[in-house]
């Protein structure tokens, strides 16, 4: 079962149905969509990946996937899962275009770090992050994540895959 996981400005706890609105819109969005998976999806596709969440993820405890809040407002999105692209838990996560240029990415970002090395016992979290999306790179960078390697899509596209390894600063500090 996904816990609920605090940081100082953001709540990421499980999904509600009641979130499908929220969560439509922010995939919906193309300034956030196009960072995300395959890049835009229709609004049924994204509406069935809602429902997924419920019927797979949560059902089955596959991992872990939350809703991020901040004042009670949905503002984005955060999960870590294991991936056969990196071979190990990957950190996947989006904010509302609302919600970027406060420090709230890097705020989500650490959290599952954490989340992945405290409560998951990982000694290894992946990020893959598409090769234009500067502001994405440039933050794991900022908090310690390294170039591993570059994946050619079948597109032509090019994914960047980072890791970061726990280091002495790192610290439990997540409220279950």
């Amino acid at each position: 079962m996904t816990p609920t996981v605090r940081t100082e400005r953001l709540l990421l706890e499980p999904y509600v149905p009641e979130d499908e609105e929220g969560f439509v819109a922010l995939f919906q969005d193309t300034r956030v969509s196009q960072w995300m998976g395959d890049g835009p999806a229709s609004e049924a596709a994204d509406r069935a990946l809602f429902g997924r969440i419920f019927t797979k993820v949560y059902a089955q405890d596959l991992f872990d996937v939350w809703a991020v809040r901040r004042d009670g407002l949905l503002v984005g999105h955060a999960e870590i899962k294991p991936t056969d692209v990196t071979g190990g838990h990957e950190i996947v996560y989006a904010l509302a275009p609302a919600a970027w240029g406060f420090g709230l990415g890097t705020e989500l970002a650490e959290a599952l770090v954490a989340y992945g090395f405290t409560m998951l016992g990982l000694s290894k979290v992946y990020a893959t992050v598409a090769a234009p999306n500067e502001a994405s790179l440039a933050l794991l960078a900022r908090i310690g994540f390294e170039h591993v390697r570059d994946v050619k899509e079948d597109d032509g596209s090019t994914t960047r895959m980072l890791v970061r390894r726990p280091t002495a600063s790192d610290k439990p500090s997540l409220v279950r």
